[in-house]
Order: structure tokens, then C-alpha cells, then sequence
């Protein structure tokens, strides 16, 4: 017998990890997933006819940059550049052009993903001397704005260099940042030790976690990364980091790939991939063999670094799995693991799975099972975020 009544049944629906032919019904309380009962047998609420489609989790963006999104301006060209260091610059003057505050074209974004079923990410935002805090002050407001939309962790990102904002990168975890990010020890700053004994340095004082770019190629590349590891292990922040791109680790011979996976495993250093298109993608079959935590991110979209991205995780995942060459059904429930589980892992967030108790978070789509939502990325027909509809069909409800 049911105790209390329900918010909202979700009537006759395919869980994506149970049998593909048994349809159930999901009965939601309080915003998580009160009872799991046989299809169209639950009762004492509103019922949301689902007819049969499938319940994936809540798609987790474990990387995005909410502040640099073009999304809904005019078409901006984009402007090449050969270096990391030039394509920073050419974005601060092209960013500076732009009239439109970069709030709203920030809630564009937010709204525009969340209607596609990402009810988490984690998005960096830029702070350094000129920039300052202002990036951060929206976005830990628009937070507050759209926590009914989607759950959000801030990183606190130093695009213009770790040594020369030091004090800057530490003001902005004081003030709210999640997180405590880096970028290009080599590269950029010139100096890996300097910039990793200042990243690590504010992490061990204000308790949070790290999430390093490393865009730095090949051997240097992946020497960084164990070096990463290496102070990991040091500060006793294993689970606690994460590097994003590390396109060096699909440049390399396969001893040099060997040694520094079995080193970010054992420190458990986690790998964001967005399968960026030019580069070097991580050997995602193999890292997560070896014991590495990988996982997806959309990364830039619509902005000075990618014309690219409309934000759509799913679509991500297909991309990651085409790229990574992940073809069987094992292997594209491994894709879906990584826009859903092992991000939400990386975030501290509980499990996305779909089982009595658990959050309230998930996505219906027209598909017959997990490989082929991976594989053809079909419409969201319904969002569901702590228990509330909030998309139906690609359109944020009202």
C-alpha cells in the first residue's frame, strides 16, 4: 500500500537498466523516486503518460564555459589562432565587442541545455586581474536563478595564467568557487612546479577540488600529467582532481601511455574528453581499463574557441563514442557512463541511477534500449529535474 500520495507518476515506461521489455511505473515524492511499481499500476497523483519510452538518467555536463557562449547573437566568425596564448587573446577583444551582458547569454545556455536533459555541470568561468570577480558574482547569481533547472559547480578558472593571478585565483574560491582550477603549467606559465604548488596550495587551504586544462602536447604533456599525479597522491586528493583535454595522452608511444595511466590511477586523477574534433583525443577503452575515471564534457560552445556545440550531452556521448571507437552495446553503455555516472562521480553528486530512493532526475527517449539512444541521439520528449517536469520536447516547460 502507498502511504502518501504522489507528486507525479511516470506511467509506463522502460528503465534503462532493467530488461528492455519491462515497462514500469515511477512514482515521485519530495523529488526523488519514491516507488518503482509494473506499468500502470501506481495510483494517488498526476500521471504523465510516458507510452512505453525509455528512462535514462540525468545527463551530467562535466565541462562547459557558461560565460564565453556566443549562443543566440548575432553569427560571429571565428577568428584562428595558432597558439593557446593567441587564442586567449583573440577572445578578450572579441568578448569585449559584444554589447549583450554575458548573464544573459549565460541563462541562454543554461536554459537551452537543460531543456536537452542536463540536470548537472560543471562550468568554468574566468578570473584573473583585469577580469576579476565580476564572472564569478553572475554566475554563483544565476545559480540561485536556475537551480530548479539544473545543479552547477564553479571553477575557478585562470585563462591568462596561474603565477600571475595567484592572488586573484584564491580571492575567487574564497568568494564561492567550487573549485580550484589551472591551466598549461608548461605552456602558459612557463614553470610546472610554480603553477602546481599554487593550485595545490589553494586547494589543500580552502578544501576544494581541482580541474586542470592541459592542452600541452605529447612527452611534456604527459610528464605534467604525472606530475599532477604525483602531488596528488602528496596532498591526499585522490577522487579530489581532474584534468580536462590531456590530448597528450593519445600522442604518445604506448610505453609512455602505460606508465603515466598506472600513475593517474593510482592517484585518482580523473580525464575530461569532449572528442574534440582537431586534436588528440585520450584513449578513452584504455584509460578506463587501466582504472582511470574518464568523462565528458561539451566544452566550449558557440564562442571564440568553436563555432561548434548547441550543448546536447547525448549527442556528446555519440560523439566521444564514434571518436573512441566504441562500437559494441557494452561499449556504448560505457558511452552513456560517461555523460551520466562518471561525471556525477568526478562532482561528488549522488549516482545517477534510476532506483527507489535516488533523485528524481531523468530523461525520456523514443529508443529501445541504451546502445541505440547513444547511437542515434533521439529527441528528449520529456525532463524531468528533482521530480519536476521542467522540457518537454526540446522546449523548457512553462
Amino acid at each position: 500500500m502507498q502511504d502518501d500520495p504522489f507528486d507525479l507518476i511516470l506511467a509506463d515506461l522502460r528503465i534503462a537498466t532493467t530488461a528492455h521489455d519491462l515497462r514500469q511505473d515511477l512514482g515521485l515524492r519530495a523529488g526523488r523516486i519514491a516507488r518503482i511499481a509494473p506499468a500502470n499500476t501506481l495510483r494517488g497523483g498526476r500521471v504523465e503518460a510516458c507510452g512505453g519510452m525509455l528512462a535514462l538518467p540525468g545527463l551530467v555536463d562535466g565541462h562547459i564555459h557558461l560565460d564565453k557562449t556566443f549562443l543566440g547573437l548575432p553569427w560571429q566568425p571565428h577568428r584562428p589562432d595558432g597558439t593557446v596564448a593567441g587564442r586567449i587573446a583573440a577572445e578578450k577583444a572579441q568578448l569585449r565587442a559584444i554589447a549583450e551582458p554575458m548573464p544573459v547569454r549565460a541563462r541562454r545556455l543554461v536554459d537551452r541545455i537543460a531543456a536537452q536533459g542536463t540536470t548537472a555541470i560543471r562550468t568554468h568561468v574566468d578570473v584573473d586581474s583585469d577580469a576579476g570577480l565580476k564572472g564569478l558574482e553572475a554566475l554563483l547569481e544565476l545559480r540561485e536563478q536556475v537551480a530548479h533547472l539544473l545543479s552547477m559547480q564553479i571553477v575557478a578558472f585562470p585563462q591568462s595564467g596561474v603565477v600571475r593571478h595567484a592572488g586573484i585565483l584564491e580571492a575567487a574560491v574564497a568568494a564561492g568557487a567550487d573549485l580550484v582550477g589551472g591551466l598549461d603549467p608548461a605552456g602558459i606559465d612557463e614553470d610546472i612546479e610554480a603553477q602546481l604548488a599554487i593550485v595545490f596550495g589553494i586547494a589543500e587551504r580552502h578544501g576544494v577540488p581541482i580541474d586542470i586544462h592541459l592542452h600541452d602536447p605529447g612527452e611534456l604533456g604527459t610528464f605534467e600529467l604525472r606530475r599532477i599525479a604525483a602531488r596528488t597522491r602528496a596532498a591526499g586528493l585522490r577522487g579530489r582532481v581532474a584534468v580536462s583535454h590531456a590530448y597528450a595522452l593519445g600522442q604518445v608511444e604506448e610505453a609512455t601511455l602505460a606508465r603515466t595511466a598506472a600513475a593517474l590511477a593510482e592517484a585518482g586523477v580523473a580525464i575530461m574528453t569532449n572528442g574534440p574534433g582537431p586534436e588528440a583525443i585520450p584513449p578513452v577503452k584504455r584509460l578506463v581499463a587501466e582504472g582511470v575515471v574518464v568523462f565528458v564534457g561539451s566544452d566550449n560552445i558557440r564562442d571564440a574557441w568553436s563555432p561548434y556545440g548547441h550543448g546536447d550531452m547525448l549527442e556528446r556521448a555519440r560523439l566521444v563514442g564514434y571518436r573512441a571507437a566504441l562500437l559494441t552495446d557494452a561499449e556504448l553503455r560505457l558511452a552513456l557512463s560517461l555523460v551520466t555516472t562518471a561525471p556525477a562521480q568526478v562532482m561528488g553528486l549522488p549516482a545517477p541511477v534510476l532506483v527507489e530512493g535516488a533523485p528524481a532526475d531523468l530523461v525520456l527517449v523514443a529508443a529501445g534500449d541504451v546502445p541505440e539512444a547513444v547511437a542515434t541521439a533521439p529527441p528528449r520528449a520529456l525532463v524531468v529535474k528533482a521530480g519536476r517536469v521542467i522540457a518537454r520536447n526540446g522546449a523548457l516547460a512553462g
